[in-house]
């Protein structure tokens, strides 16, 4: 696993040892940043379910300002922390130690360009996370949350509202979700 473009390009990433966490491919994360574009540009980034860091860094380092990155396992907080170390940008980031829904709750007045969502497949995480944060504004106007699921997963507008489902992509065994914020 490596950043595959910025000023970061090549540096290799640590990933958790096991199966405890399962890192966005090379392939998918060019795929994710390609559709996102500018957008990534001069944006704060929320990486919940972080893992190893690999989407929050990446945005960094193709010129996002900040990142926060949320991660309840303590090994997986240790390698992000090692993570954010090699590649330079513990400066720009805000790593911590806690659930994801817990960290939604906690901070409501917070708000982001960019949201990663790629928590554990097949659990329904990332509605339950959509669900939870469609009761704040989490997301500026313009803002995109990119969610990974696995292909046979499905989300409905309809349970989604005020977030929209902008685009789909698979990817082997991976689906990536673009929503929006529907103009209320």
């Amino acid at each position: 696993m490596r950043i595959i473009a910025g000023e970061m390009r090549g540096r290799q990433l640590k990933a958790v040892e096991g199966m405890q966490t399962r890192p966005t491919s090379d392939k998918v994360k060019g795929a994710i940043f390609s559709v996102l574009g500018d957008k990534v540009l001069g944006a704060r980034v929320l990486d919940l379910f972080a893992g190893t860091g690999n989407l929050a860094i990446e945005a960094l380092s193709r010129g996002s300002r900040e990142a926060v990155l949320i991660e309840k396992s303590f090994d997986a907080h240790q390698v992000i922390l090692k993570n954010l170390e090699r590649t330079g940008v513990s400066q720009k980031t805000n790593l911590l130690l806690m659930d994801a829904f817990k960290y939604i709750r906690s901070y409501p007045n917070e708000v982001f360009d960019l949201i990663f969502l790629d928590p554990p497949y097949r659990k329904e995480l990332v509605l339950q996370v959509l669900l939870t944060l469609k009761e704040y504004s989490y997301l500026t106007p313009d803002g995109v949350i990119v969610a990974e699921t696995a292909n046979d997963e499905e989300l409905s507008n309809n349970t989604i509202y005020p977030f929209e489902i902008r685009k789909t992509r698979e990817y082997g065994d991976t689906k990536i979700w673009y929503l929006q914020r529907v103009d209320v």
